[in-house]
């Protein structure tokens, strides 16, 4: 009994993972311009909405482990390659607005002088 409820738990914790981080990455990649794939060196928009598109679907409809680990690479990777470079490219670097790198968060650090 005590197994069945572990197991059952870890299945519905592993899917919800699964499902969140794939329509995150999805959101992310409809959000970004398409001229900043290309800037990137990366593949597609296009490609990358039907890739994380049908990790989606695979996650919320199908909920096929091994489907479903691919998916999560191809959303791993998303996040941890395609995402920055984005970054990078459309200037959204973490908050920095330009500056130089003694600026503090009201301006720049004088070094108490």
């Amino acid at each position: 009994m005590l197994r069945a409820n572990f197991d059952a738990t870890l299945s519905l914790l592993l899917f919800l993972v699964f499902a969140v981080t794939s329509v995150t990455a999805l959101v992310m990649a409809a959000m970004a311009r398409s001229d900043a794939y290309r800037a990137a060196d990366k593949q597609t928009k296009n490609f990358w909405l039907i890739i994380l598109g049908i990790t989606v679907v695979v996650n919320l409809l199908l909920n096929i482990l091994f489907l479903s680990i691919a998916g999560l690479i191809a959303t791993i990777v998303f996040f941890v390659d395609v995402r920055p470079a984005l970054k990078a490219v459309t200037g959204g670097g973490g908050g920095k607005r330009g500056g130089s790198s003694s600026d503090g968060p009201y301006g720049p650090y004088n070094g108490g002088r």
